[in-house]
């Protein structure tokens, strides 16, 4: 549970609300950190605009109290960066049809409270500069010339609001404090906050309706209150004391950016950003097996689609062969070549993608093992059989996409050998929760891959364990919670 609380320039500026407290600088300064004090929320309402300022410490304060403070230091300053410059160089959608092209100039100048702007036609923009700077008042100005849109972003201090705009101030962060930073009263019981990051509209998720349930069941039975949100509300993440991100990752992504923003805020993460940046990159992955003697199939990072580069593929590797772009999940990105011709238009479509390629031998299995690894230990094991008439788990090409069969197994009944590579694969790699694609031919066995959000889906994954694979993920939860403190 946290308390809220306003911070303000003087005694003049004070006012009242049901969801926090509102106090003086002086007053912070003075009377905090609090002995055994309830984890705190700071809403710094200072002025903020020049280096070294009351705001400027209020917010330098409050980080160095562990409180939790609305705008930190590094927004702060990332605005008084942007004052500096002639442009702000944000790379935000600008609806150039909301300007009326009259041959002449034009300037927008608004407001924006928590996130949120009066003008309807405004509010997405409004929501993504919060985004990008979570400050609780910003003010941007759009500019119309004969260079196009301009925008520019800047600080704004409560003390500068006119009546009107501080009413609508005032509206806007009653709502912000009740429904982002207050902990309902039913829910003050746990001893944690998760937020469990999900995306509605992703058609193949990590996790299906019926497993977030079971996650957020079992959540509850170790004292963490889990709830779910999406990427749009990114900038609940402070209130929160753990995420675990159930939408599939990828680096130039808000999985990635929430999770970094997470741990920046001292969050416990699962998938940490560094579990994705190495899982979501097959080069990585190849190099580091490798380099560590993991077994895997042969592999070669190609650079050109020239005659003499498909020479020197050709003398690495016979036809069938596997080509693969370094970032993909759920079999997408991954094409089997028949011939030369097929093999130099693949790579020139796609070499205007990414810099690098990956080819890597063709073994068929009629099925992969998935073994879900959590923290160095062996927790689910899988056996995936081929989608029907196709050559991989998942067949894309289809009307609709199709999958094969499953069978769930112990983790005990999974070939020792099979079980050794995924958790020495998965020790390169951090010590999250991972699912890792092995191929058995015989006694040998080769790593595909390791997934840093593998598919834990009800009626699959779950099968053996059923409920207790969710309590394992929850308790690990709950133990770096421990370990972390308050």
């Amino acid at each position: 549970m946290y308390k809220t609380i306003i911070v303000v320039d003087s005694d003049d500026l004070l006012m009242e609300g049901e969801a926090f407290s509102v106090i003086s600088f002086e007053t912070y300064l003075s009377d905090y950190p609090k002995a055994n004090e309830p984890k705190t929320r700071i809403i710094n309402l200072c002025d903020t605009e020049h280096y070294l300022s009351r705001g400027y410490y209020c917010s330098l304060l409050a980080e160095a109290r562990q409180h939790k403070v609305l705008p930190n230091v590094s927004t702060i300053n990332d605005l008084r960066e942007l004052a500096t410059t002639s442009t702000a160089g944000i790379a935000l959608p600008l609806p150039a049809k909301l300007f009326p092209i009259d041959g002449g100039n034009k300037t927008i100048e608004m407001l924006t409270f928590f996130g949120w702007t009066e003008s309807e036609p405004w509010k997405k923009l409004a929501r993504e500069l919060f985004e990008k700077y979570p400050a609780p008042i910003l003010k941007f100005c759009i500019s119309l010339d004969q260079h196009g849109l301009s925008l520019q972003v800047g600080r704004y201090a409560f003390a500068q609001l006119n009546p009107h705009e501080r009413e609508l101030f005032l509206a806007r962060l009653h709502k912000f404090t009740d429904l982002v930073w207050r902990t309902p009263a039913s829910q003050k019981r746990q001893r944690w906050d998760m937020a469990i990051m999900v995306n509605a509209e992703e058609k193949l998720p990590p996790s299906n309706k019926d497993a977030i349930k079971r996650f957020v069941k079992a959540a509850a039975k170790v004292g963490i209150h889990a709830e779910t949100i999406n990427a749009m509300k990114s900038t609940q993440i402070p209130q929160y004391d753990a995420l675990f991100i159930r939408e599939t990752t990828a680096i130039d992504h808000p999985t990635y950016r929430l999770s970094r923003k997470a741990e920046q805020e001292g969050l416990v993460v699962i998938d940490d950003s560094t579990s994705i940046l190495r899982c979501c990159n097959k080069v990585f992955l190849h190099d580091a097996f490798s380099y560590n003697r993991v077994p895997s199939l042969k592999t070669r990072v190609v650079i050109g689609s020239k005659e003499s580069d498909l020479d020197e593929i050709e003398t690495w590797f016979s036809y069938p062969m596997v080509v693969k772009i370094p970032e993909g999940s759920f079999s997408l990105g991954v094409f089997k070549i028949s011939d030369r011709k097929e093999l130099q238009k693949k790579l020139g479509e796609l070499l205007k993608e990414t810099a690098l390629i990956l080819v890597q031998e063709f073994l068929y299995t009629d099925f992969d093992w998935r073994i879900g690894v959590l923290n160095g230990r062996p927790i689910y094991a899988c056996r995936y059989h081929m989608a029907r008439n196709h050559w991989q788990i998942y067949n894309h090409k289809a009307s609709r996409t199709s999958a094969g069969g499953f069978e769930t197994l112990p983790t005990f009944e999974a070939p020792k050998a099979v079980l050794d590579a995924a958790v020495k694969a998965c020790a390169i790699v951090g010590n999250g929760l991972y699912g890792v694609d092995i191929k058995q031919k015989g006694h040998q066995v080769y790593v595909i891959e390791v997934n840093d959000n593998p598919s834990i889906d009800h009626g699959v994954e779950d099968v053996y364990l059923g409920d207790e694979l969710y309590m394992l993920i929850m308790l690990e939860f709950a133990n770096r919670l421990e370990k972390r403190g308050r």
